[in-house]
């Protein structure tokens, strides 16, 4: 029996992406719960001691004596997320990404992402892909899949808090998830971007009736069914949007993705059920930066949870995954009324899971290009 040393990639660009089904947001939630019900049973490994980590961050100091170096600055940062995934999907990778809010005074995304996905054995990488549609809908796709669960049957209202990208996808999925809705809430830092979201919501989803720019996060909030709250920027509560647990409507669906404030007496109370993407990341990310990590790391609410959790506030057992609700080994709420807060703070997994699926369509679809890293390496 022989074998090749030849090692072939597929590269596809954003164009291939589209044709290869990267924005089928349904097909996205389904991968998703899968995700994260592997992620529950721990068919998994990312990085750092304890398989746990978010990922590797290269951050900039405020002052530098190198004129070359960047300096600090609002979602200034590289970042490598390496997962390894099991089940089906049995793919390693990583996406990577330049952060910087600037860009978009340039037309760029804050973001621009790549994902190169790896075979788990020998390691060699069999696909490299622009990854910014990729994360978007992926970032969509996980509280659309705990909306599918856990979102008010008839919703008719959504707040949206952050008139950005990723709530543009998120309003895509609550869409579909929740056919229901006719009344949109916008609330964002300038009232200029909240309207040119407006004027996309007009365009794009012509089912709601009822799209209203609003001046705070609690017109945002109140009355709504589902609320996602999506606003990125400096690390620090003073930073942060805020929410009074009085402002939510009984049996609301919460959807927490970026930088949050919330009062305490409202966490502690047992009013609203706290749900997290998975547990373990919040976990990781308090071993990794000093407390508050809320303070110091980043401003998903996940992590205030965890920083009570550390000073023995809150009970551990008051926060539950999702995968094991999806799977139902866990309660979705505790009673019919209660609001749902659900945590997101993005795995690496769900980027290899949502690239590999991709990558497979566009197999079948003959797309991309193909990259040839070597017919015999140089050095063995």
């Amino acid at each position: 029996m022989t074998s090749s040393t030849r090692i072939d990639m597929l590269y596809l660009n954003e164009p291939d992406m589209i044709a290869a089904g990267v924005t089928d947001i349904n097909a996205c939630i389904d991968v998703m719960e899968e995700v994260l019900v592997l992620v529950a049973k721990g068919a998994y490994r990312m990085a750092g001691n304890t398989a746990n980590s978010h990922g590797a961050m290269i951050t900039f100091p405020e002052s530098s004596p190198f004129p070359e170096m960047p300096t600090d600055a609002a979602d200034r940062r590289f970042m490598a997320m390496d997962a390894y995934l099991g089940g089906r999907f049995d793919v390693a990778g990583v996406k990577w990404y330049g952060s910087n809010i600037d860009n978009r005074e340039q037309g760029l995304p804050r973001s621009i992402h790549l994902i190169v996905l790896n075979d788990p054995t020998t390691g060699a990488p069999f696909a490299i892909m622009s990854g910014n549609l990729e994360s978007a809908y992926r970032t969509a796709a996980v509280p659309g899949a705990a909306a599918r669960k856990l979102a008010p049957e008839n919703a008719e209202s959504i707040g949206l808090i952050g008139p950005g990208a990723m709530n543009k996808s998120a309003l895509d999925t609550f869409v579909k998830v929740r056919p229901s809705l006719t009344t949109v809430r916008i609330q964002g830092r300038r009232r200029v971007t909240s309207e040119r979201f407006a004027d996309f919501v007009r365009e794009n989803f012509p089912q709601f009736t009822t799209i209203e720019v609003v001046d705070t996060a609690e017109e945002a909030v109140r009355e709504s069914d589902i609320v996602s709250v999506a606003v990125t920027g400096l690390v620090g509560s003073e930073n942060y949007p805020y929410i009074n647990g009085d402002w939510i409507k009984p049996g609301a669906f919460l959807s927490l993705p970026a930088n949050l404030k919330m009062d305490k007496d409202y966490t502690l109370s047992g009013k609203a059920r706290l749900v997290a993407d998975a547990k373990a990341i919040y976990e990781a990310w308090a071993e990794e930066y000093p407390a508050p990590s809320h303070e110091t790391a980043f401003g998903m609410i996940g992590l205030y949870w965890q920083d009570l959790i550390e000073l023995g506030e809150l009970d551990e057992a008051r926060v539950v995954n999702i995968g094991d609700v999806l799977e139902g080994t866990a309660e979705g709420r505790e009673f019919p009324e209660q609001p749902v807060l659900f945590s997101v703070g993005g795995m690496g997994v769900e980027d290899v899971a949502w690239g590999k699926t991709v990558y497979e369509n566009a197999l079948k679809q003959g797309l991309g290009t193909k990259l040839n890293l070597w017919d015999a390496p140089h050095l063995a």
